[in-house]
C-alpha cells in the first residue's frame, strides 16, 4: 500500500524536506524510478540524476544540497534504503509452517517451534533445527547436524554431517557446507585420500552465497565467525577460520589453514595461498593473488599481492613505459652516433 513521505521518515529516522504528504508505494534505481517510488543516492556521482529521476522522492544524506525534488534526509542513505527494502520488499514465498510430506526425516531429531520444512528435503538422524528456522525445498542435511533459530536456507542446499550453524544464517541456494578438504598423499605412484574428520562451524548472522563451497576441516573446525557475509562461487578451504563481520565477494579462492581477521574486504576473485594470516581491517583487492600474510589495515592488490598504492605507482610507470623504450633508442642511437664523431676526431688529430 502506498505510504507517506512522512511515515518513510518516521520508520528510517529521517526529515522531510518537501511536501511530506507525497505517497510512495516502491523502490527503484535512481536512473529508472518512476512516479510514485522512491529512490537513494548514497554514491556522490548519481547525484547528477536529481532534477531529471522521475521518483517521487529520493533519499540523500543530511548535507546535500537544496532540490525542487522532494527529500528525506538521513544519516546514511544506503543503509536507510536497505531498511525501507525490508519494508516494501515481501521476498520470495514462504515455505508453511510444518514439514512437507515428502520430507524424509531420520530418528532422534528435534524440530523447535514453528519451523518450515518444504518438499523433499532430507534430513539425517539426530539432528536438531531450531524455532522458526525455514528449510526449502530438495535441501539435504546430514547425521548429527545442528542448526540454530530463524534460519533460512534455501533450495539444494547440502549440509554434511556433524557441521554446526548458528541462529539467523542464511544460505542461498546450491551452496555446500562440510564438503572433503582438499587433502592427498601421494605414494606408490598415486594419490590416497587424507579422511576430513572436523567439522564446519558457521556463527550466528552469517550468509552464505549461491554455489559456495566451504570445506570441513581435516582435523577441528572450519570457522566462519558471526556477520561474516560470503558471496557467490567462494571456495573455502579445510581449516580455514574467518572472524567477524569480514565480507568476501565472488569467486574468491581461500587455501587451507589460512586465517582471516575481523572487519576483511575480500575483493571478487581474489586468491589466498594456505597458512598465511590476513589482519584485522585489512582489504585485498579483486583478483589480488596474496602469497603472504598481510599485516592489519593494509590494502593489497595484484600480483603478487602488495601494497595497493604501490601496486597504482608501478601501473602508472607501465604506462609510460612504451614511450620511455623509444626515448631509450633514441638516446642510444645518438650515442652511438657521438662516439662515431669522437673517434673520427681523434683518428684525425693522429694524421
Amino acid at each position: 500500500m502506498p505510504v507517506t513521505l512522512a511515515e518513510v521518515a518516521k520508520w528510517i529516522g529521517g526529515t522531510v524536506d518537501g511536501d511530506d504528504s507525497i505517497k510512495v508505494s516502491a523502490l527503484a534505481k535512481i536512473e529508472e524510478a518512476k512516479s510514485g517510488q522512491l529512490t537513494f543516492i548514497a554514491n556522490p556521482k548519481y547525484a547528477r540524476f536529481i532534477d531529471s529521476t522521475k521518483a517521487s522522492a529520493v533519499l540523500v544524506d543530511l548535507d546535500f544540497p537544496k532540490s525542487a525534488k522532494p527529500l528525506i534526509r538521513v544519516s546514511n542513505p544506503y543503509f536507510a534504503f536497505l531498511t525501507l527494502a525490508k519494508k516494501f520488499y515481501h521476498g520470495v514465498p514462504s515455505v508453511e509452517k510444518g514439514v512437507h510430506p515428502s520430507v524424509v526425516l531420520g530418528e532422534n531429531c528435534k524440530l523447535g517451534q514453528d519451523v518450515a520444512i518444504g518438499a523433499h528435503v532430507v534430513i539425517g538422524q539426530n539432528c536438531i533445527i531450531g524455532p522458526a528456522t525455514v528449510v526449502h525445498p530438495g535441501v539435504v542435511i546430514g547425521d548429527d547436524v545442528q542448526i540454530g533459530a530463524d534460519c533460512l536456507l534455501y533450495a539444494n542446499v547440502s549440509i554434511r554431517e556433524q557441521c554446526r550453524i548458528g541462529n539467523n544464517v542464511i544460505v542461498q541456494m546450491g551452496a555446500v557446507i562440510g564438503s572433503d578438504g582438499f587433502g592427498f598423499a601421494f605414494e606408490g605412484g598415486k594419490y590416497h585420500k587424507l579422511p576430513q574428520m572436523g567439522i564446519v562451524v558457521i556463527e550466528d548472522d552469517v550468509e552464505i552465497g549461491a554455489n559456495s563451497a566451504i570445506d570441513r576441516a581435516t582435523m577441528g573446525e572450519t570457522i566462519i565467525r558471526r556477520g561474516t557475509k560470503i558471496d557467490n562461487l567462494v571456495q573455502i578451504a579445510h581449516n580455514v577460520e574467518i572472524d567477524e563481520h569480514t565480507a568476501i565477494a565472488a569467486q574468491c579462492g581461500i587455501s587451507g589453514s589460512t586465517k582471516i581477521g575481523k572487519y576483511v574486504k575480500m575483493g571478487g576473485q581474489a586468491g589466498l595461498v594456505g597458512h598465511i594470516t590476513i589482519g584485522d581491517y585489512a582489504a585485498v583487492g579483486g583478483q589480488g593473488g596474496v602469497t603472504k600474510s598481510v599485516p592489519e589495515k593494509t590494502f593489497v592488490s595484484g600480483y603478487p599481492a602488495r601494497e595497493h598504492l604501490k601496486v597504482k605507482r608501478e601501473e602508472a610507470s607501465l604506462a609510460k613505459l612504451p614511450e620511455l623504450i623509444k626515448k631509450f633508442r633514441r638516446l642510444e642511437a645518438e650515442v652511438k652516433e657521438l662516439q662515431g664523431r669522437l673517434m673520427e676526431k681523434g683518428q684525425n688529430e693522429k694524421q
